[in-house]
């Protein structure tokens, strides 16, 4: 199989696992216990409203045809409007989407630079007690829920100590006009530093440990005798040879760890109050907000699925020894 007939396999794949998705999340908020018109509806609306106010999110409608307006809305775009506010759910990705790129991309980023760089020397310094400590860090990190390391750094930094805000992206009263006005002010850069110090100590282990193991596998192949015979220097071996040659893994893990990471953002938004789609998630279950709960979930499964596509795509670019069979 070439890498064209490859692709549109993949793609294809991809186009049915997004549908597959998508009908499941409507099924799913459906089948949930309660009434989605409840939140829509004011007691004080005479039965006429009422009615007409059913009538305008279609919810009178057969269940068939409210799944085929849904695909049909879901291939132009069209997410529907929040039953809460009457907002369209595309204003409101718009709006909170960006909030939780900014966390999980500094966070994801933060973790890979230190993870890799901690591979790499661990996976030279073997047998170490650098190697040891570094190891039985990663594990840890990989080990302790990030929610619960969030509401420890609260409680300690901030409620103990008062040495960072304790929710939100900025302090009230702050006001800058724009995002980016927002992003490289000095208030959110304060309340940066926490979510994404706890989420790069979860994240690091997962670079470390495959650049490690990596570095190891390299490091027993000829090509590395050659470089000493040649009388290259050890710095040189370790960060142009051998590093080198063992980030190939770790580029093609990342792809699929961008996903995870956005997908990953629920629980930590939450904690530390962060405005972002996984906190707004939770926010329109609760309330049975219909259309951005599912506008939501999508988003986060599309950011795993799609990841992982490229991540195989990656395989095939920047390993020639991967075959499209």
């Amino acid at each position: 199989m070439g890498k064209l007939d490859f692709f549109v396999r993949r793609t294809l794949q991809l186009g049915i696992t997004l549908w597959a998705v998508a009908t499941a999340l409507f099924m799913l908020f459906r089948l949930m216990p309660g009434n989605p018109t409840s939140y829509i509806i004011s007691p004080g609306m005479t039965p006429e409203v009422r009615q007409r106010l059913i009538d305008s999110y279609g919810l009178n409608d057969p269940l068939w045809v409210q799944y085929v307006r849904y695909i049909e809305n879901l291939v132009t775009l069209d997410l529907g409007r929040s039953f809460k506010t009457n907002e369209r759910v595309v204003d409101v990705l718009a709006t909170y989407l960006p909030n939780t790129l900014v966390l999980m991309l500094t966070a994801f980023v933060v973790a890979y630079i230190i993870g890799i760089s901690l591979g790499v020397l661990t996976g030279w310094y073997r047998g170490s007690r650098f190697e040891k400590t570094a190891v039985v860090t990663a594990l840890v990190g990989r080990s302790i829920p990030s929610f619960w390391m969030g509401i420890l750094v609260l409680w300690i930094f901030g409620a103990q100590y008062n040495l960072i805000p304790m929710s939100g992206m900025t302090s009230l009263g702050s006001g800058p006009t724009t995002f980016w006005d927002m992003v490289f002010s000095l208030d959110f850069l304060k309340h940066l530093v926490a979510p994404v110090a706890v989420l790069a100590f979860y994240y690091m282990g997962y670079p470390l440990l495959i650049m490690r193991n990596s570095m190891l596998e390299t490091l027993s192949e000829d090509f590395i005798d050659l470089c000493r015979a040649k009388g290259l220097t050890e710095r040189t071996i370790m960060f142009k040879h051998a590093a080198r040659n063992a980030l190939l893994p770790v580029l093609t893990a990342a792809a699929i760890a961008v996903g995870y990471a956005v997908g990953g953002s629920v629980l930590i938004e939450t904690v530390f109050g962060w405005p972002g789609i996984g906190r707004e998630m939770i926010r329109a279950v609760l309330r049975r907000d219909f259309p951005v709960a599912q506008g939501t979930f999508l988003v986060l499964a599309l950011s795993v699925i799609v990841m992982n596509f490229v991540a195989d795509l990656l395989y095939g670019v920047l390993d020639p020894r991967v075959t499209y069979d």
